[in-house]
């Protein structure tokens, strides 16, 4: 039975969002939840601008705006600057003008910054006057453009996904009933043209990555109502490749090769998207396979999996592309919100505080193209990995490797904290993932509140959420996440305990309010292990890898070679200064506490990603193993841990700080006993 809960949170969204405002009382918003028949989710997505980063997180966006995610059409003008085809010119028509602008947008809306806002607005303003009778939009010709660019046909679906998203942000952030129109008119196209031209007509991306195209589809169905659209749900579904079957079917997550990783990471979330219109337990069970294979297979400690660029196991010296881990992390924001799983929430933020902060250096312009778990040299050489890019593939600079991850990687810190706060189907709110962050929302019957949330998190365990509302007393629930590594939380509320729930479940905290109620949700964080390639370990707290803290010497080359990529851009190698090559020191879980001595590094910071600024470290003990050496500029073999017959050195004192802080690392270790 469909309830009256959707036309209560549309209220709700009105008195708040621009987007609901342009919205007739029949229409939804995003506070509105599913239509029938979709089904109704646990979250739905805040207005973009109604979640402000704080801290260190505040930070990071602050980094991108002065760094690339600002100035991409100045440091690689040959593709983002004016003659790209997405600005009517005779450059790029693919992919990379709409996934510069997929990160840039958010970040501008977000920050409330004009002069991004200012460099957005060309982007869309060019894309929604560029819709054609039919309803095609885009590009129109294949111009000839600049030499060594990719392109493609221009009736390639792809590209068109890309700014779909963008769009709907911009809807978000405006109200701008243009882009409805817009939609409407190309969803029609799409409707028309894809069972003679499928997804696959042109090029294999968009039968892979298809899963962002149908979550558009339901969006704009959830505020017109038009039923074309879940027939075309249906038709894109059914030319998107099967990740349903294969997850639950197949051994694709078990062979190398099988899939490309950014496929993967984009794709995999379509049987959850796909579910909305076709609630059948199937597509819960295929990613929930789905994931449980990736950990068997082909993952690593930093959250992500061996895809250098096809999936290619978990040897902690494969790499893991940059586009993967913003993509990935869209995919389990996407997830989240419509399963409400703590799981994805935990997988989010493993993610984002381990490999992200890592694989884009400290100015936010220079990035690498793959990560290895384990990563002790970076040069330019051909290394085992499925695909080279003239040997500068982990080395930091603006192009090395290849340049759709200079395109792509703005998403990741902006739609992250879109994706913090919530709003709930029983007009509560829900923080589901943690940082410093302000959020403006409305509850309960129309009230207008903020909550603001201090935290050191994912560095240290208490979070602190300060009511602020003109009410004098309002009902509403507050959904608060434990994650499963926490084995016991506490919940106060004024100072005094509520709740000591146990992890790995979604808690609400539902009473009257008032303005300058507090609460705190404490996480305490132990240290645990994780077993790995050859019984390699990590060793984690909170959401938390730690690695070896390695010394580093930083060498700035030049390119001169003009068949590269990265011709006159030039990229940093980064060797190491102090051994690397040390095992831990096998003991029982009940002795990790005793084994691993935490410390407070150094003050916490607005920018807490590097060596030198770490806020915690572990102190403990390891061997080094003499036969355990450098392999192609990599480590090698990482020793089977059996722990008996390994020659080792004596004991020494080592220093593990946490891996996003680290550009060389151990992260997975070989063990022995003492």
């Amino acid at each position: 039975m469909r309830t009256k809960l959707p036309f209560i949170c549309l209220c709700i969204a009105a008195l708040f969002c621009p987007a609901a405002k342009a919205q007739s009382p029949k229409t939804a918003t995003a506070y509105i939840a599913n239509r029938a028949p979709l089904r109704q989710n646990p979250y739905m997505e805040l207005p973009l601008g109604a979640i402000k980063p704080q801290g260190w997180l505040r930070e990071m966006l602050v980094r991108q705006k002065n760094g690339a995610t600002g100035n991409l059409d100045k440091l690689y003008p040959l593709v983002m600057g004016n003659r790209n085809g997405w600005l009517g010119g005779d450059g790029d028509q693919w992919e990379r003008g709409p996934y510069w602008v997929d990160g840039l947008l958010p970040l501008a809306y977000i920050l409330d910054d004009k002069e991004l806002i200012a460099k957005v607005k060309p982007w869309v303003e060019w894309s929604i006057k560029s819709q054609r009778a039919d309803g095609y939009f885009g590009p129109a010709k294949d111009y000839p453009g600049e030499p060594g660019i990719q392109r493609d046909n221009t009736g390639d679906w792809w590209p068109k996904m890309v700014m779909l998203k963008i769009l709907k942000q911009y809807y978000s952030a405006t109200g701008d009933k243009r882009v409805i129109t817009l939609m409407t008119n190309y969803f029609k196209y799409q409707l028309k043209e894809l069972p003679t031209h499928p997804l696959d007509h042109w090029t294999f991306w968009a039968r892979y990555r298809a899963g962002d195209n149908l979550m558009v589809v339901y969006w704009l169905y959830n505020i017109t109502g038009d039923k074309f659209l879940l027939e075309l749900g249906d038709l894109l579904h059914k030319q998107t490749f099967d990740f349903t079957d294969a997850f639950l079917n197949t051994p694709l997550l078990s062979e190398a090769g099988s899939i490309h990783g950014v496929n993967l990471a984009q794709g995999m979330k379509e049987p959850i998207i796909y579910y909305q219109q076709h609630p059948e337990q199937k597509y819960l069970d295929a990613i929930v396979k789905g994931y449980k294979d990736l950990r068997k297979y082909d993952e690593m400690a930093h959250g992500l999996y061996g895809g250098d660029e096809s999936l290619h196991g978990n040897n902690p010296t494969q790499g893991s592309e940059l586009c993967t881990a913003v993509e990935m992390m869209f995919t389990l924001e996407s997830t989240l919100e419509i399963t409400g799983d703590v799981n994805y929430a935990d997988r989010l933020e493993k993610i984002a505080f381990n490999a992200l902060p890592t694989q884009v250096a400290d100015n936010w312009v220079d990035r690498q193209y793959f990560q290895q778990a384990n990563q002790v040299l970076l040069t330019r050489k051909t290394r085992n990995f499925d695909t080279n890019h003239s040997g500068t593939d982990i080395c930091y600079g603006l192009l090395t490797g290849y340049p759709c991850c200079t395109s792509n990687m703005h998403q990741g810190w902006p739609k992250f904290t879109q994706n913090l706060w919530y709003a709930t189907p029983d007009n509560g709110l829900a923080a589901l993932v943690y940082s410093p962050s302000d959020v403006k929302a409305v509850v309960a019957d129309g009230k207008e509140v903020t909550f603001k949330e201090e935290t050191a998190y994912p560095f240290g365990d208490v979070i602190k959420f300060t009511l602020n509302t003109k009410a004098k007393q309002l009902a509403f629930p507050l959904h608060l996440r434990i994650p499963a590594w926490c084995k016991k939380a506490t919940i106060s509320v004024n100072g005094k305990v509520l709740q000591e729930p146990a992890g790995n479940q979604i808690v609400q905290v539902s009473r009257e309010w008032k303005n300058g109620d507090v609460v705190e949700l404490t996480l305490p964080m132990h240290i645990y292990k994780n077993n790995w390639f050859e019984n390699s370990m990590s060793v984690e707290r909170g959401p938390i890898v730690y690695a070896l803290k390695i010394g580093e010497e930083v060498k700035h080359v030049q390119i001169t070679d003009k068949d590269s990529v990265d011709y006159g851009k030039g990229y940093n190698e980064v060797h190491p200064t102090t051994p690397w090559n040390y095992a831990l020191i096998a003991v029982g879980d009940d002795k990790l506490a005793d084994q691993y001595r935490v410390e407070n590094a150094a003050a916490m910071t607005n920018y807490p990603w590097s060596a030198a600024k770490a806020p915690i470290q572990l102190k403990t003990k390891g061997k080094r193993v003499p036969s355990w050496g450098l392999y192609n500029d990599m480590t090698g073999q990482v020793p089977f841990s059996i722990g008996y017959g390994l020659e080792t050195s004596k004991e020494e004192d080592i220093i593990l700080i946490p891996y996003g802080c680290t550009r060389l690392r151990i992260s997975q270790f070989p063990l022995v006993w003492r």
